[in-house]
């Protein structure tokens, strides 16, 4: 009995992830998450803000694992123009490889965009907006989120 070596080769193929990020104006941003059933966490952030970075990861998991319940996360970017359109805020997306329901908020001016989604947005970040649409709640956070204050906020609007 001859014993013969099995040389076995296997290729691994890049998996390539990929995020679209359209562009919206405001009140088409703020109709998106007003027509949305159940519960819209609603995020605003920037590639550049680090305290919006380190909140990601637990917004990401928590309205994951609340999908069930109705809840649901909706990424706001509030880059500037160049960063979108040079493709760079794509390229953070995945290299983060963070999967949402993301846009890129098409303004300028803070004055403007503001106060259709909180009339007391200073136009610092991040903030976060909890909206359950059919129960008339909406409640409007102008600092970082942890876990358990955005687990709070998502049960209060349930």
């Amino acid at each position: 009995m001859k014993l013969g070596i099995v040389l076995l080769f296997c290729c691994f193929s890049t998996v390539v992830f990929a995020q679209e990020i359209p562009s919206l104006k405001v009140e088409e941003l703020v109709a998106k998450y007003s027509k949305a059933n159940g519960v819209t966490v609603v995020n605003f952030w920037s590639t550049w803000c680090k305290p919006c970075q380190a909140e990601m990861p637990h917004f990401l998991s928590i309205t994951d694992s609340m999908k069930l319940k109705g809840v649901s996360l909706l990424l706001v970017s509030l880059d500037t123009k160049d960063v979108y359109a040079n493709g760079k805020l794509k390229a953070f997306v995945n290299k983060k490889k963070w999967v949402a329901p993301m846009v890129w908020l098409n303004e300028t001016e803070a004055d403007h965009y503001c106060p259709p989604i909180d009339k007391t947005w200073s136009g610092v970040i991040p903030v976060t907006l909890i909206v359950n649409s059919s129960k008339k709640y909406s409640r409007f956070y102008e600092t970082s989120l942890t876990k358990e204050e955005l687990l709070k906020g998502i049960e209060e609007a349930l």
